[in-house]
């Protein structure tokens, strides 16, 4: 009996714990966005948005009112079924992400501790880096065919090389006086490696990341015009074959908040494991 009550006692703290993390980061999140600063530039800008066309000043064919971009939203998500194509698209670019993530870290710490093992490969991803992601389309189509795994792997590729290079890079330039304390105290290589090389590094693979999701999202758009008949940039290809401004505009938006709350998570994974180096 004691035990049950001490076992429910733990999952109400963790439980407790997690909703004021929840609830710390969407005060962080609103904070960054809603700042009187923004807002003075925002209301102004929406206000133009709404009136320039309404007022025949631009062409409201091809700059559709604010408020016909809401309606238009709201039709999407209540008859299209938008949100269950924002899914499909989130899947496809949280497997590519997460493939690059798992690939990209453990070879850019390798690069940058070992001499050897850069010398190998470093002029390997210098070759082929350089190749827009744009320009291996044909190639994945004709190797994967069409659908997920010919997206996953556009995704993924355009996202591995900011991580990987900016993680070289950051384990590279790893302050020595770090890594001759650790050696005085008897660290192993993989103990540098775990607990100096990384830990000095995770501010740049965090931003790597950062760099990663806006690169990968733009091969997102690009994977789903060029193969499926679901997701995001099938609807904005869809949309820009027949001429749906308003149905466009919805899915940049889309593109743009998902970008913009991803950022935002990594910011706050960013003050908790990296909290020397916030604000510098």
């Amino acid at each position: 009996m004691s035990k049950s009550i001490n076992s429910m006692s733990k999952l109400k703290s963790v439980l407790r714990l997690i909703f004021r993390e929840i609830g710390y980061f969407f005060k962080g999140a609103a904070g960054n966005l809603f700042t009187w600063e923004f807002i003075t530039i925002l209301i102004p800008l929406l206000a133009l948005w709404e009136l320039l066309p309404r007022l025949g000043v631009v062409n409201d064919r091809l700059v559709p009112p604010l408020s016909e971009v809401a309606v238009t939203f709201w039709v999407m998500v209540t008859q299209r079924g938008f949100l269950s194509d924002i899914g499909n698209s989130m899947v496809k670019f949280f497997l590519g992400l997460g493939l690059a993530i798992i690939a990209a870290i453990p070879i850019g710490l390798l690069m940058g501790w070992n001499i050897s093992i850069r010398k190998r490969v470093l002029p390997l991803f210098q070759m082929l880096s350089p190749i827009p992601p744009p320009a291996w389309v044909p190639i994945t189509i004709i190797l994967f065919g069409v659908g997920l795994p010919m997206q996953t792997f556009l995704i993924f590729l355009a996202a591995f090389y900011p991580i990987l290079f900016n993680t070289y890079q950051a384990v590279k330039d790893t302050d020595p006086r770090y890594l001759a304390s650790a050696r005085i105290f008897g660290a192993s290589e993989l103990t540098l490696i775990l607990r100096v090389y990384f830990w000095h590094s995770i501010g740049a693979i965090i931003m790597s990341v950062k760099t990663g999701i806006a690169m990968g999202l733009v091969m997102l758009v690009i994977a789903e015009m060029y193969g499926g008949r679901t997701g995001i940039g099938y609807i904005l290809n869809e949309a820009k074959d027949y001429f749906r401004i308003s149905q466009m505009v919805v899915c940049m938006a889309t593109l743009g908040m998902i970008g913009w709350f991803l950022i935002e998570v990594l910011k706050f994974v960013e003050i908790k494991l990296a909290v020397w180096k916030v604000g510098r």
